[in-house]
């Protein structure tokens, strides 16, 4: 296939492009390089079957060629970087997601959604199953994330329903990995980036919020089989293997032997979420897909990473 992934320098995206060409596909990698950065594809320059195009996806996209399928993946997903550009937030998730859409419509190949666990808000519903609609306010400093991704899945659905186009909609739980950025805000490169200086770990409120942490290869494996299939609704992917924020910084400091221990600070955004955990029924049931790399195993690769960065 020759496939185009919006948001191909970001994290997921760049993960995405190793394996699709791993598998011998042809990929396009389309990014404004916003938040996405070309050390993460770097690799690949020089790949005959690999063509990267800096581009604004809320602008008009054209590719010449057949397109076989088409993965928007572009967007701010950091909490840093979502408050620091929340118009670019949404946009991406609105023109971004209505331009990918067309190209997928125009050129009659699958398109699949990156949508994400934030579309559950704060979620009054545990685990989140992909019926639940959410607890979402769409006024807080979050919302400009949590609405994009929200419409985004809207409006695929709409050209779906309208279109009959071949659609897909995964909604992504926290991922860590390789090529996350050190400043990008998020919990895994916070504490491995403090953990490596030596210095306390910062854990916001009393740390008993919870999280579910993936590894981004099970994450990745997720993606290949939801595109593969004929499902059209949406479908978590994430592991269910849930600690606390506390429990974590715990294991961050015994994997990284640091002694610096934990700090305490106030409530870091209004409404974190308390809980996030996935029902990832669907997710085996549908693509007999489970997540499947130990967490100190994905930890302890992502930490030599992040010991080459710092």
């Amino acid at each position: 296939m020759r496939i185009l992934i919006t948001g191909g320098a970001g994290f997921i995206g760049s993960h995405l492009c190793d394996r699709f060409l791993a598998e011998g596909h042809t990929v396009i990698a389309v990014d404004n390089l916003l938040t996405g950065n070309m050390r993460n594809i770097a690799h690949l320059q020089g790949n005959p079957n690999f063509t990267f195009l800096h581009h604004n996806v809320v602008h008009y996209i054209s590719v010449d060629g057949p397109i076989h399928a088409v993965l928007h993946f572009a967007s701010p997903a950091s909490p840093i970087d979502y408050l620091k550009f929340p118009i670019q937030t949404l946009k991406v998730g609105a023109l971004g997601t209505h331009n990918a859409l067309g190209l997928a419509r125009s050129k009659g190949a699958k398109f699949l959604q990156a949508s994400t666990s934030e579309v559950y808000g704060d979620p009054l519903v545990h685990p989140q199953h992909e019926e639940y609609v959410g607890n979402v306010d769409s006024i807080g400093p979050r919302g400009v994330y949590d609405e994009a991704k929200r419409y985004a899945e809207a409006l695929t659905m709409a050209y779906h329903r309208a279109h009959q186009l071949d659609s897909r909609i995964v909604r992504i739980f926290n991922t860590y990995g390789p090529r996350m950025r050190l400043d990008d805000g998020r919990v895994v490169p916070n504490f491995i980036g403090q953990a490596l200086r030596g210095e306390p770990l910062t854990v916001y409120g009393e740390g008993i919020q919870t999280r579910s942490f993936q590894y981004i290869d099970d994450l990745v494996e997720g993606v290949v089989r939801l595109l593969n299939t004929d499902y059209h609704e949406p479908v978590n992917i994430g592991t269910t293997e849930e600690l606390t924020i506390l429990d974590f910084a715990r294991i961050i400091n015994e994997l990284t032997g640091n002694q610096a221990g934990i700090i305490f600070q106030g409530e870091r955004i209004k409404g974190d979420p308390q809980t996030r955990q996935p029902d990832t029924t669907r997710a085996r049931t549908i693509l007999n897909w489970e997540s499947k790399i130990p967490l100190r195993d994905g930890l302890q690769k992502t930490i030599e990473y992040f010991r080459h960065v710092i």
